[in-house]
C-alpha cells in the first residue's frame, strides 16, 4: 500500500501532530509505506493449520496461596507521611 504525503498529513491533523515540512512528510510516507508492505507480506503466510494463540510461548498462571496476613500497624503506615493527624493522612483539600 503505497501512502502519500496528503495521508501523512492527513492522520498526523487527527492525531495532533505538527510536521516540520514536506521532507518529513515525505520521509514518513516512505517509512508508513514500508510497514505496510511488510504487513501484505504478513498476510501471504500459509497459516493453515496453526492454531490461534495470544502469545508464540506455552504460559501457565502460578497462583500463590491465599494466605492471612496481618497489616501494617497505624504507626508503620504513618511512619514516612509528609503530614499526619492522629492516626490518619493529612492532605490538603481538594475543594
Amino acid at each position: 500500500m503505497k501512502i502519500t504525503p496528503g495521508i501523512v498529513e492527513h492522520v498526523a491533523l487527527l492525531s495532533r501532530l505538527e510536521l516540520s515540512g514536506e521532507e518529513e512528510k515525505e520521509r514518513f510516507s516512505r517509512e508508513l509505506s514500508k510497514i505496510f508492505e511488510y504487513v501484505e507480506q504478513l498476510g501471504e503466510v500459509d497459516v493453515s493449520g496453526v492454531e490461534p494463540s495470544p502469545h508464540p510461548l506455552p504460559q501457565k498462571n502460578k497462583f500463590r496461596e491465599d494466605v492471612v496476613e496481618p497489616g501494617l500497624s497505624n504507626e508503620a503506615a504513618l511512619a514516612n507521611a509528609p503530614d499526619k493527624e492522629d492516626v490518619y493522612f493529612k492532605v490538603p483539600q481538594v475543594l
